[in-house]
């Protein structure tokens, strides 16, 4: 079972009022979307939505709403009498999500050989090697993030940058654990290089290669982290 913990203090560190002229709904999803993935909402922490709501500046429908969607994504669960709370990292959830993203990533290179890169992705390689060089590891990942969604996107198939973003969610709280070792920020960068240039180099077979070693490097840290953060995993078999 999971510890429930009751953290809504820190909510005003973290969250901040939503902007009144625009949709409310959106902006409460991602702002909630965003602290859970980003690991300032941890693993059990209770979500009140009268809490939430305060802080947002905004009533409780949209933000019951916003729930109902963190749930379809599996980032929160709610339980008679304990209220919503952060999901637990779940170990076969990640490796189910990793197996998924790796076939469609997979599938993007080898059609991306045939086809040009924007001129977008170099910019985004620069932007990750800035941020490394400023000890980043956030904006770091929003860019790791929106370069595997540039290589997405240039497929010129829509289905799958959107698929990949909904599945990618299950690994993203565990990628911000193992960011926080700055050492491999850099050996990610060297990997997205590589992958640029395998497929810029029409060279498929590496392009496969290349990504399928980058995406299961996530794996290879997994029970380690869960050895040392097992207040955030689930225990035992996957219900």
């Amino acid at each position: 079972m999971p510890v429930y913990r009751l953290i809504m203090l820190s909510a005003p560190l973290i969250l901040r009022p939503i902007d009144p002229a625009r949709p409310a709904g959106p902006q409460i999803f991602d702002a909630l979307r965003g602290a859970i993935l980003r690991m300032d909402f941890v693993p059990g922490q209770v979500l009140s939505e009268a809490d939430l709501g305060t802080v947002l500046g905004a009533s409780r429908t949209p933000v019951r709403e916003a729930l109902m969607r963190l749930r379809e994504l599996g980032l929160v669960e709610t339980r008679p009498s304990r209220g919503t709370y952060v999901t637990p990292l779940d170990a076969a959830r990640i490796r189910e999500a990793q197996f998924l993203r790796e076939a469609l990533e997979v599938a993007n290179v080898m059609r991306l050989t045939q086809a040009d890169l924007p001129d977008t992705v170099d910019a985004n390689l620069q932007a990750q090697a800035d941020a490394i060089a400023c000890a980043d590891d956030m904006t770091f990942q929003a860019l790791d993030d929106a370069f595997h969604r540039l290589l997405a996107e240039a497929t010129g198939l829509k289905r799958p940058a959107v698929v990949l973003m909904q599945e990618k969610a299950q690994l993203d709280r565990l990628r911000v654990l193992s960011l926080r070792d700055g050492r491999r920020l850099g050996v990610l960068l060297d990997e997205h290089r590589a992958i640029t240039q395998a497929i810029r180099s029409g060279d498929a077979r590496t392009a496969e290669a290349t990504m399928r070693a980058h995406l299961r490097s996530v794996l290879d840290v997994l029970d380690d982290l869960a050895a040392r953060h097992s207040d955030y995993f689930t225990r035992g078999r996957r219900r």
